[in-house]
């Protein structure tokens, strides 16, 4: 699989994966069937929600690959969430997926 190059500014991340905008918003749901999330396409979430769609559609699903992945398109955003937790929950969510049990799916809603 050929993953983009990815930089150290998220704005260039974000702008290498593909629109969303016929998207409303997406669900995250954990291993057992139960919604975990839901990311809204609007002001302030749309780029996760561009993210979120991208992992799950690249790597199947939000997976611990996924989620050191998505810290990498988050850029300077994941140094941000690190020093500051609870300001950006779409990247704490990250952080917190370390085994294949606690893999979320996306789905479209």
């Amino acid at each position: 699989m050929q993953l983009p190059n990815f930089s150290e500014k998220f704005s260039d991340n974000l702008s290498l994966l593909p629109s969303r905008d016929a998207v409303a918003a997406i669900e995250l749901v954990d291993h057992s069937g139960a919604p975990a999330a839901k990311i809204e396409n609007v002001q302030g979430q749309a780029g996760s929600l561009r993210v979120y769609c991208w992992l799950a559609e690249t790597l199947g699903a939000i997976t611990p690959e996924a989620a050191e992945l998505g810290l990498k398109i988050y850029a300077e955003h994941t140094q941000d969430a690190r020093a500051n937790p609870g300001k950006h929950p779409n990247i704490d969510r990250l952080f917190n997926i370390k085994t294949a049990d606690q893999t979320l799916q996306v789905k479209s809603v």
